[in-house]
This record gives structure tokens, C-alpha cells and sequence, in this order.
């Protein structure tokens, strides 16, 4: 016992020197609110007799032992653990084990590693930190691009009927108007400005 709590040390000591590919955590990083609760699951790939949680404190230099959990089922809690705050849920398969903990509070930040014994080696999952905050950082907020401004079209008599728009016949029948009335005035002079031509160009001639 006494040679897995070295193992254990040194791994802690030396991030990554233990971790084994055997054995995953999901997720990496927690970040929670007080009084909330959470869940660690680790993921094995190698028959074992029991899996073991730890937490490691970069804070306080120290690492615990939180509880060990058996593929029947039964738990193990470590000194001043308590039975109300940390519990292990295990799958049907014993290949998944997850750690739940509950009623967060700042003291329960670490670093927390699931870990199984072989060969009296200290096999240490990839683990999860766990940051417990008083209020939760607001996401950023995400900016929309502005909306393009489409042509105005226009509609069916039956899709408009009911509705006055820049393509509605109260709009281009008074323009139709005004233009006919402009295009009619012009005839007068047009015919005068002919008479004018045609007299200038006798006298022209008779000279």
C-alpha cells in the first residue's frame, strides 16, 4: 500500500507521468457554481477489481483519497469523506464508472483522477479539473450581420390586393397621368416650330 501511495505522489508531482491510456475522463475541465453538483465519468479499458478516486489540490500540495468503488457495487470512503457529497454510479458492463459530487463549494477545487491497481502498478485516467466559482462567467455575446436589403418587386394583383406599396395603382396611374398630360402639351409647340421652319425656308427661296 504504502508503494501505491509513492506511485501515486510522483505521478501527481509530474503531470502525465502516469496517465495511461486504459483509462479516459470525460470531461477535461468542469467549471461549476456553488451549491450545484457535477459528475466525472471515467471510461476503462482493462479488467480491474475496483476503481479508485483521488483529488489533487496544486493549491494545497496534497492529494486524498475520496472513495473506491467495487464492481459489486460496494464503497469505500476515505477519512472525513462524506457519504452525502460523493457517490460512484458504475455501468451494467463495469467499462464505466462515473464520480458524482454535490453541494459545490470552492474547497472542492482540483484536480480529480479516477485510477485502477495492476500488478501493483498505479495505472492514473487522464484527469478532470474542477473549478467551483460563486457566479458563472457570461458567454460572449455573438454579434449579427445585418440584413441585405432586397429590391422591391412587384406582386400579383391577387398577393397585393388590399395593401398600398410603391408598385400599388394609387402610385403609377397619377405618374402615367402627369406624363400624358407633359407629352400632350408638347404637340402644339412641335407643330409650331414646323410652321416656323417651312416659312423660314420659302422666304429663303423666293430670295
Amino acid at each position: 500500500m504504502a508503494r501505491l501511495w509513492l506511485q501515486l505522489c510522483i505521478c501527481l508531482q509530474i503531470p502525465g507521468f502516469c496517465t495511461n491510456l486504459l483509462l479516459s475522463q470525460i470531461p477535461e475541465h468542469i467549471l461549476a457554481q456553488t451549491n450545484n453538483k457535477t459528475e466525472i465519468v471515467c471510461e476503462l479499458k482493462k479488467e480491474h477489481a475496483g476503481v479508485y478516486w483521488y483529488r489533487w489540490s496544486q493549491e494545497r500540495q496534497n492529494f486524498e483519497f475520496l472513495i473506491f468503488s467495487n464492481p459489486l457495487g460496494k464503497a469505500m470512503y476515505g477519512a472525513n469523506i462524506s457519504q452525502d457529497k460523493f457517490s460512484v454510479h458504475g455501468a451494467s458492463s463495469h467499462t464505466s464508472y462515473s464520480l458524482h459530487i454535490s453541494h459545490l463549494h470552492t474547497s472542492d477545487n482540483g484536480t480529480y483522477y479516477c485510477s485502477i491497481s495492476q500488478s501493483s502498478q498505479l495505472l492514473l485516467g487522464s484527469g478532470t479539473r474542477l473549478g467551483v466559482v460563486d457566479v458563472l462567467p457570461l458567454p460572449p455575446k455573438t454579434t449579427q450581420a445585418p440584413l441585405s436589403k432586397k429590391p422591391v418587386r412587384c406582386v400579383t394583383k391577387s398577393k397585393a390586393a388590399g395593401k398600398k406599396g410603391a408598385c400599388s395603382p394609387l402610385v403609377w396611374v397619377p405618374l402615367a397621368a402627369t406624363v400624358l398630360v407633359l407629352l400632350l402639351s408638347l404637340v402644339p409647340t412641335t407643330y409650331r416650330l414646323h410652321r416656323l421652319r417651312r416659312r423660314l425656308w420659302l422666304r429663303v427661296h423666293r430670295q
